[in-house]
């Protein structure tokens, strides 16, 4: 019996690897943002922050996962108060990054924000051929644009 539990769990812990290794194979590659809305935990209330046509990629590499989110509209900063308004409108990261099921977590290294560097973003996605659906978890907005936890929801095109 012993023999056939072993077995089952290595058999399982291959397929679950390999599942992984598939998964993160297809995520690969240049992924164009398409819409970005902040969904408040508490109400439901749902809100375009950057904007109805953000501008945004994702890069995704066999090592490294990237983003880059703008605002829409954004205009060249000349004062320090213009400058404050693009850094709010906009969010940057990288890092190292694994896969566990429908589980994307980026060992965060560089940020436009040093809050998030040295975390773990932990993130949710459907992959449906050339479309990626991306969620966060609950946790507070990145740029306080909605009160209290908040999480993004995110889809993608691949980039031809």
């Amino acid at each position: 019996m012993r023999v056939i539990v072993s077995l089952l769990f290595i058999v399982l812990s291959f397929s679950l690897a390999h599942a992984s290794d598939d998964t993160k194979q297809k995520l690969r590659g240049v992924w164009k943002l398409e819409s970005f809305v902040v969904e408040s935990i508490e109400t439901k209330e749902r809100r375009y922050v950057y904007g109805e046509k953000p501008n945004g990629y994702l890069i995704v590499t066999p090592e490294r996962f990237t983003a880059i989110i703008t605002g829409q509209g954004r205009k060249p900063a000349q004062t320090d108060q213009e400058r404050s308004v693009l850094l709010r409108s906009m969010f940057a990261y990288t890092g190292p990054y694994t896969v566990e099921g429908d589980h994307l977590t980026t060992k965060v290294d560089v940020s436009w924000n040093e809050i998030w560097t040295g975390t773990d973003q932990v993130r949710t996605f459907q992959l449906d051929g050339d479309k990626l659906f991306v969620e966060t978890l609950p946790a507070p907005g990145p740029n306080q644009q909605v009160p209290g936890l908040v999480k993004g929801i995110l889809s993608f095109s691949r980039s031809k």
